[in-house]
């Protein structure tokens, strides 16, 4: 590991100019090439205090043994050098998007004596008309299928065209129609590659003239009585409109765009684009990337932008399809700046192109659609990266080598604590086995043994509860006959712990020992074995309160580690430095799953908590009394001044409402203290509360006023 302060350039030696420059390992390999307006004030940034870096910065400048810059005249031109270094040199710690896969396109080659109209993969040919990308291969054959009724262009490989040739027959298609034979020569080979160029016309969206010249031309057949040539007229023009809806009109007809979206997370980003010609989408790709450098939504973008146009020249009217570039870049962030790169972007065009971000109407909504097309795209690639059986060993075995642990840790239990500014403070543990989510054995936990915020004082009360009524159901089972640390009772251990439904604990009752109530057996769930690693949120006193607690059970067998979110880090108990695992680390990708999960288990459940505290009204505290039955109430007296005035008896007069519940009902309201009135924040009066319920309000509206 090089220090930067090493190969540090001398002061004064940096030119205040734009440029490219190029980290070096001492291998004399690039491993970073980045651009910047002002190279002094850039390559200055990296060379501060290494501690107030981004981690993946820092890891970049202590690989590096070298830096050298490249001076250039514009932004544009430096630009440009930036894109030809990266495809040339590939550096590891910059952006490197690839395709989540092999888009095909559909292609027609202009090139040949006999255009054929084919499905195409792969690098871009000259002389080649490229339509697309499509998603799958089957939807360029339907849209082919539907078109060659109309353009009868040769679809053949090479050896079926020259074996025709030589027999003297065509093919299956020559004799259905849907080939013109240019292969027994039915057609010429200009009046085929006419037949090919409407083809490729129509595909890029010039559809209007075409319909309407058939139509005319159906209805001069008709109007001629040659009844059989307008009805073939007829059935063309409905397959080629069947084949336009395939690409539904989305935009306005003169719309010539490519719209970009990206989704992300802290290791990972997917990027999405939708191609838009002629006010219909013609194609859609997209790319998966670990992000191995520090950069934002805006320096993704403008990553894309360099490769999805940098090999592109011309517009994409004439370049087919998808190829060139368009008039208009709808984009969720500008780059910054956004000059340069437009300009660029223009160059390549050979005329002005429009760099922007959407703000209404229909392009807008579009972007909406493209953006969840990324959503979906990240989350499918997370989906198949976790659910792969080798990916999720090697992860393993990448945290058993990273904590020093003798085997790969096939259960892990995560906790996370959540509260809102101290109060409703809970805690979640959620459990992965063999790598994925273990949802059934998920439990949820209410903080009471204090008030107020201290996290570490909550990791250490969920741990100890956990354990202790793990070694409480060994000493039952007899496998273990010490005694339970620490002040709290089995009853009291699980008197707050919630499943993963939020049933609260029955330690309360008589005829069931505390645990959450399987619907299955009618029985208290158990915790399930213990874990090979706890990992808890946090870093080094969330990981110290976690192994205190262990200590103080007296259990030394299952491993602690915490991963602090800021940078990624991970933190053993009594270390003072972390573990740095590589950002693209199957490891790491784990550690951050499990934490993640916890964090949203965490947050949901504290959520509910104070949902249901906000709207917790005084029916809330009776004992017994459902929802159901609550809102009978409410809608029979109107409001809870007039129950609170009303007999037993009169309780009783509600459906589903009998007399020892009408007592329960009678008394605990009777106990309850009536609050201050409400007041109008307008007028200074206060607000009755008999006036039963406000017109259109239905009683459940009710149910957190304040008697």
């Amino acid at each position: 590991m090089a220090d930067p302060s090493s190969y540090r350039p001398k002061p004064g030696q940096i030119p205040d100019s734009p440029g490219v420059y190029k980290f070096r390992d001492e291998h004399r390999r690039v491993i970073y090439v980045g651009k910047a307006k002002s190279l002094r004030q850039r390559l200055s940034s990296y060379f501060q205090d290494i501690t107030n870096l981004h981690q993946r910065t820092a890891t970049m400048v202590t690989t590096a043994a070298s830096v050298e810059w490249t001076v250039v005249s514009t932004e544009v031109e430096a630009l440009q050098l930036e894109y030809s270094w990266i495809k040339e040199f590939d550096p590891r710690f910059n952006v490197k998007y690839r395709d989540d896969k092999s888009y095909p396109s559909l292609a027609v080659t202009m090139n040949e004596e006999f255009p054929r109209v084919q499905v195409m993969r792969g690098p871009k040919r000259k002389g080649v008309r490229y339509f697309g990308p499509y998603a799958h291969a089957w939807a360029i054959r339907e849209t082919v299928d539907l078109l060659l009724r109309v353009f009868p262009v040769r679809t053949c490989s090479a050896g079926v065209f020259k074996r025709s040739a030589q027999i003297g027959r065509p093919c299956l298609l020559g004799y259905i129609g849907k080939c013109s034979a240019p292969c027994v020569g039915r057609i010429s080979a200009d009046d085929h590659r006419e037949l090919a160029e409407e083809f490729c016309d129509f595909m890029a969206g010039h559809t209007g003239t075409y319909l309407r010249r058939l139509e005319q031309r159906m209805k001069d057949a008709a109007s001629a009585m040659e009844y059989e040539q307008a009805a073939r007229l007829r059935d063309d023009l409905e397959a080629l409109r069947r084949a336009m809806e395939k690409n539904a009109v989305v935009l306005a007809d003169a719309t010539d765009a490519d719209l970009i979206a990206v989704a992300e997370d802290e290791l990972e980003a997917a990027v999405q684009i939708f191609h838009v010609r002629g006010g219909r989408v013609r194609g859609q790709r997209g790319w998966v990337t670990d992000k191995v450098e520090a950069v934002d939504t805006a320096g993704l973008v403008e990553h894309a932008l360099q490769q999805l146009y940098g090999d592109e020249s011309g517009d994409a009217e004439h370049s087919g399809g998808s190829g060139g570039v368009p008039k208009e870049v709808l984009v969720p962030a500008l780059p910054t700046p956004a000059e340069p790169v437009a300009q660029w972007l223009s160059d390549r065009r050979g005329s002005h192109v429009s760099l922007r971000v959407p703000q209404r109407g229909d392009k807008k909504d579009l972007m909406a659609t493209v953006q969840r097309n990324a959503q979906q795209a990240l989350a499918l690639h997370k989906t198949k990266r976790a659910s792969d059986l080798t990916t999720r060993s090697r992860a393993l075995e990448e945290i058993a080598a990273a904590l020093d642990l003798d085997t790969a840790p096939l259960r892990i239990e995560c906790y996370d604590i959540s509260h809102l500014q101290g109060d409703d403070v809970v805690a979640s543990m959620v459990v992965f086995e063999d790598g994925l989510a273990r949802k059934s054995e998920y439990r949820r936990f209410q903080i009471k043994s204090f008030a107020g915020q201290d996290d570490v004082r909550s990791m250490h009360e969920v741990i100890s509860r956990r354990f202790r009524r793990y070694l409480l159901e060994k000493q039952k089972t007899g496998e273990w006959d010490g005694e339970a640390a620490g002040p709290a009772e089995s009853g009291e251990v699980a008197a707050d712990t919630v499943d993963t439904a939020g049933a609260v604990d029955a330690a309360d009752r008589d005829d069931l020992p505390g645990g959450p109530i399987d619907p299955d057996t009618g029985r208290p769930r158990k915790f399930a074995y213990p874990p090979q690693l706890v990992v808890v949120d946090g870093g080094q006193p969330q990981v110290a309160a976690a192994q205190k607690a262990l200590a103080e059970l007296g259990i030394d067998d299952v491993a602690v580690c915490g991963l602090a979110k800021r940078l990624e880090e991970v933190w053993l108990p009594g270390d003072d430095d972390p573990v740095i695992l590589p950002r693209s680390s199957e490891g790491l990708y784990l550690l951050q799953r499990v934490r993640d999960e916890a964090h949203r288990f965490a947050i949901s459940y504290q959520r509910s908590k104070r949902s249901k505290s906000m709207k917790a009204g005084a029916l809330d505290s009776v004992p017994g009394l459902g929802e159901t039955r609550r809102q009978a109430l409410l809608k029979h007296f109107g409001s809870l001044k007039r129950l609170r005035s009303a007999t037993i008896e009169e309780i009783c007069e509600v459906p589903g409402i009998g007399r020892r519940t009408a007592e329960t009902v009678a008394a605990t309201l009777a106990a309850a203290a009536p609050a201050a009135p409400a007041v109008n924040t307008a007028t200074g009066e206060i607000i009755e509360a008999d006036d039963g319920v406000p017109p259109g309000a239905e009683p459940s509206d009710h149910r957190g006023q304040s008697t």
